[in-house]
């Protein structure tokens, strides 16, 4: 994919990791730390996973194609970097989001909806202090490679003072 409506697709599509990375890392840790969200959640949280998983390496090969097409710069290289670093992260949400399904899922066809087994609480323990750990990690990282991507952009295209034009004295 490169362009859309004459805009280079990566700045749309950007839009859509920014919002579902975070997203999908919240929907993980509320559901892996409370059993009755990921009940009631169901199948939509590996289904967003699933699309957060897919919008990364369709957002950084639209990527790839706009630094082909954009001046060699150290600032867009390491935005570059960074961008390509975070489909583990994806995956790691992805493959948590599916386990944490799964679990609730077993749980609630057995009845253990209402009490848990004392041997199965160290890896619903292991397994939300993971996916903290993993959405976290994606989080830090969105934060990152948008914060690395935005002064690639905008380091020398605009004044930090204001240059007129659009004042209310006209």
């Amino acid at each position: 994919m490169s362009l859309v409506n004459g805009l280079p697709a990566h700045v749309l599509l950007v839009h859509f990791v920014v919002v579902l990375v975070p997203l999908a890392a919240l929907a993980l840790v509320a559901c892996a730390t409370w059993p009755g969200a990921a009940q009631r959640m169901g199948l939509v949280l590996p289904l967003l996973a699933l699309v957060t998983l897919a919008s990364v390496p369709v957002t950084t090969g639209a990527g790839e194609w706009l630094e082909e097409h954009v001046a060699a710069d150290a600032l867009v290289r390491r935005h570059a970097e960074l961008g390509d670093g975070l489909l583990p992260w994806a995956g790691g949400l992805f493959l948590l989001a599916v386990v944490v399904w799964w679990t609730a899922r077993r749980n609630a066809t057995a009845g253990a909806s209402r009490g848990t087994r004392w041997s199965a609480t160290p890896v619903r323990i292991a397994v939300a202090v993971l996916s903290l750990a993993v959405a976290t990690g994606a989080v830090v990282d969105v934060y990152r490679i948008g914060d690395s991507g935005a002064k690639a952009a905008w380091h020398d295209g605009y004044s930090k003072t204001a240059i007129g034009g659009h004042g209310d004295d006209d």
